[in-house]
């Protein structure tokens, strides 16, 4: 017979806690810097027209408030980039600098230009950024007309390239894997390799006029097709010696709960294999919506600390309180501590040892009874309806406490 027992304790091997983040350029976005040692950046999108000003200051100073620490704005016309002109000193003048990006989309050069005078970043579109006119007829693209084209872009993205060059701004290179150029699509088909090359492609004009304030992001509504794009774009970066950072997104995820998850699991996947340096999580519903979700998936990496971190087990037969409603009571008592780790647990089966990396513990001791926890020492034995009071005794003892802000 066979007998299987653990190996000895020294010889297992440590296990890693920290990821450890790809190394990237620092790129300024006004006061935020992307990538780098910096923290991953949060950033959302406002819904208003640019051309309502008061609207489109009002979101945009919502979003900032909250946490969003870069917001992008739509600019399909000359007019609406004029406009951020304007909503850049209304910002100014009753609220304060916010870094702002403007989405450049369909024949994008002169709106570009005008726009690189108002934000801090621009993002283009390589697949729409010059507009390849399908032909219904086409078999292939030869080499010359491949090359033709890029001529073609290369020309028309001169002049922004050059106007933030000299401004000391930065560019977004966004590929959508659903805007695909037509010759992508014909050379490369459609897959993650398309949307490499398609972002390579602006990147080497970029570096070709010495510009390299870039940010690049390749996203798709599939997670399994934004995943393999970004992994490419990490390996051909990698051997072509480019560090620039990564802005992660799964584009049109939709909304509730399975958008959520769709983003996390694209988002939360990269960022964990170290991959990532700015995110935003798209949903269907308000902007602000979003911020919450980017800020929980960088915390549960241990990328950014926003909030408590509460351990809570998933209660059983012995459990000897309403493990839900004293989670809820604890929460909302001490919810404003950003900094802390907070375990409340069911029985003393496991709750010492799982709770063990939190700073405080609440743990079901026996019927009607409690015991309070600093880190893995047993302080005191409570009854369980002063807990929470006892728990916030413990934490003003120890000089951790704040009060909460009054609205």
């Amino acid at each position: 017979m066979q007998t299987l027992s653990s190996p000895p304790q020294a010889a297992q091997a440590p296990v890693e806690t920290v990821i450890h983040r790809r190394y990237t350029r620092s790129v300024k976005v006004g006061d935020v810097t992307i990538g780098g040692a910096n923290p991953v950046v949060v950033q959302s999108m406002i819904n208003e027209d640019t051309l309502d000003i008061d609207g489109s200051v009002a979101a945009i100073r919502r979003l900032h408030e909250i946490g969003c620490e870069i917001v992008r704005v739509t600019v399909p016309s000359l007019g609406h980039a004029k406009a951020l002109a304007t909503i850049r000193e209304k910002l100014q003048a009753t609220y304060r600098t916010v870094p702002l990006v403007a989405d450049v989309h369909h024949n994008g050069m002169k709106i570009a230009l005008e726009v690189a005078k108002h934000v801090d970043k621009v993002r283009v579109n390589p697949g729409l950024y010059v507009f390849e006119k399908p032909q219904a007829n086409r078999t292939e693209y030869t080499q010359a007309e491949f090359e033709e084209i890029g001529e073609t872009i290369k020309a028309t993205l001169e002049p922004l390239v050059i106007s933030l060059r000299d401004q000391g701004k930065a560019m977004r290179i966004g590929v959508n894997h659903g805007s695909l150029a037509e010759r992508m699509l014909f050379t490369y088909g459609d897959t993650p390799e398309g949307m490499v090359e398609s972002a390579l492609e602006f990147i080497r004009i970029c570096e070709s006029l010495e510009f390299r304030n870039l940010i690049i992001s390749l996203k798709a509504s599939r997670v399994p097709v934004m995943l393999a794009a970004y992994r490419l774009m990490v390996q051909r970066m990698d051997e072509l010696g480019m560090d620039y950072p990564l802005h992660l997104g799964v584009t049109e995820a939709g909304d509730g709960e399975y958008g959520r998850i769709k983003s996390t699991a694209g988002i939360g996947t990269l960022l964990a294999e170290g991959i990532g340096d700015t995110i935003r999580v798209s949903l269907t519903e308000a902007p602000e919506k979003e911020i919450p979700v980017c800020y929980s998936i960088l915390q549960a990496l241990g990328l950014r600390k926003t909030m408590v971190e509460y351990v809570a087990c998933p209660s059983c037969g012995r459990t000897l309180f309403n493990l839900e409603e004293v989670l809820h009571e604890v929460r909302e008592a001490t919810k404003h501590l950003t900094g802390l780790d907070i375990a409340v647990m069911g029985c003393i089966v496991n709750g010492p040892g799982e709770m063990a990396d939190a700073d405080y513990g609440y743990v079901g001791k026996g019927p009607g009874y409690i015991s309070l926890y600093r880190g893995r020492e047993e302080i005191k034995r409570v009854p369980e309806d002063q807990g929470v009071v006892e728990l916030i005794n413990l934490i003003k003892g120890d000089g951790l406490w704040v009060e909460p802000e009054t609205t």
